[in-house]
C-alpha cells in the first residue's frame, strides 16, 4: 500500500505558482487577486477561508476577504458580487459554502462572472466541463485528478466509482473521470447495495461525510481509495469516509485524511486563480 501524499504535492505545485507570479508581476505587473465572501460563523468555513488567505499569502496573490453576518440580505451579497465583478484588480471570486437558507445559493453562484469563478460552480464552467472543453474546474476533483497523475495512475479503462452526487464533488469528479475515459459509475444515498458497486471497482472515490462508509470487505484486493470525507470524529481527530486502518491493508493506493485530497483543494485554487490572472492580463494586453 502507498500514500497519496497530496500535502507533499500541494507544496510542489505552491513552489510553480510562486514563481509564475513573480514572472506574471514582471512582465506584464499583474499580481492575481483573489475576493472570497465569508457568510455567517461556521467554524469549519473560518478555517477553510483561513487557510486559504495563508497560501494566497505564500504564493504572492493579492486577496480580500468580505466577512458577512448571518442574516445578510440577498441584494447585500449580490452588491458585493456585482463590484467584484466590475474590479479590475480581482482575478477570482469565491463563495464560500454553505450560505443561510435565507439566501438563493443558485443566484448568487450564476452572477458570479463566469471568468472569475476560480471553483467552478457557474453553469457556464459546469457546461464546459461535462462537453471537454477548457474552463474553470471545481478544485477538489482537479485536485484528485492532479494526485493520480503524479502517482502516474492512468484511469484510462478503468472501472470508477464515485461514492457522492454533490454538484461540488461527485458530479465533476465523474465528468473529469469520464473525460480521461474512464468507465464511471456515481452512487449516492439511493444507491441499493452500494457494497455490490464498490466490489468491482479500480478506483474508489468517496465523499459524502459519513465516517467509515467504506469498509475493507467493500473493495477489492489492489482497489485504489481516494478518501474526500472529510469529518471529526469522537474524539476530536478528522477523519474520511473510509475505514483506513482496515482499508489500507487491502489496497494498492490511498489517500489519509488529513493529509491527502484536502491540501489539493486549496492547491488548485491557487492554479486557478493564476489562470484567471494570465487570461485577464493577456485580455488587457
Amino acid at each position: 500500500m502507498q500514500l497519496l501524499d497530496g500535502r507533499a504535492l500541494s507544496q510542489k505545485i505552491e513552489i510553480k505558482v510562486t514563481t509564475e507570479v513573480k514572472k506574471l508581476k514582471a512582465q506584464n505587473g499583474v499580481t492575481p487577486g483573489l475576493a472570497v465572501i465569508l457568510v455567517g460563523n461556521d467554524p469549519a468555513s473560518q478555517a477553510y477561508v483561513n487557510m486559504k488567505k495563508k497560501a494566497c499569502d505564500r504564493v504572492g496573490f493579492y486577496s480580500v476577504t468580505h466577512e458577512m453576518p448571518e442574516d445578510i440580505s440577498q441584494d447585500a451579497i449580490e452588491n458585493t458580487i456585482t463590484m467584484m465583478n466590475d474590479n479590475p484588480n480581482i482575478d477570482g471570486i469565491l463563495v464560500q459554502l454553505p450560505l443561510p437558507s435565507q439566501i438563493d445559493e443558485t443566484r448568487i453562484l450564476e452572477l458570479v462572472t463566469p471568468s472569475k469563478d476560480v471553483d467552478g460552480f457557474h453553469p457556464y464552467n459546469v457546461g464546459r466541463l461535462t462537453t471537454g472543453l477548457d474552463g474553470f474546474v471545481p478544485c477538489t476533483p482537479l485536485g484528485v485528478m492532479e494526485l493520480l497523475n503524479e502517482y502516474d495512475i492512468d484511469v484510462k479503462g478503468k472501472n470508477c466509482v464515485v461514492v457522492g452526487a454533490s454538484n461540488i464533488v461527485g458530479k465533476p469528479m465523474a465528468a473529469l473521470l469520464l473525460n480521461a475515459d474512464a468507465t464511471v459509475e456515481i452512487c449516492h444515498i439511493f444507491t441499493d447495495d452500494l457494497k455490490k458497486h464498490t466490489l468491482n471497482a479500480d478506483i474508489v472515490l468517496v465523499g459524502v461525510g459519513v465516517i467509515n462508509l467504506i469498509k475493507e470487505d467493500m473493495i477489492k484486493d489492489g482497489a485504489i481509495i481516494i478518501d474526500i470525507g472529510i469529518n471529526r470524529a469522537e474524539n476530536g481527530k478528522l477523519v474520511g469516509d473510509v475505514d483506513f486502518a482496515n482499508v489500507s491493508k487491502k489496497c494498492s493506493y490511498i489517500t489519509p485524511v488529513p493529509g491527502g485530497v484536502g491540501p489539493m483543494t486549496i492547491a488548485m485554487l491557487l492554479k486557478n486563480t493564476l489562470k484567471a490572472a494570465k487570461i485577464n492580463a493577456s485580455e488587457k494586453a
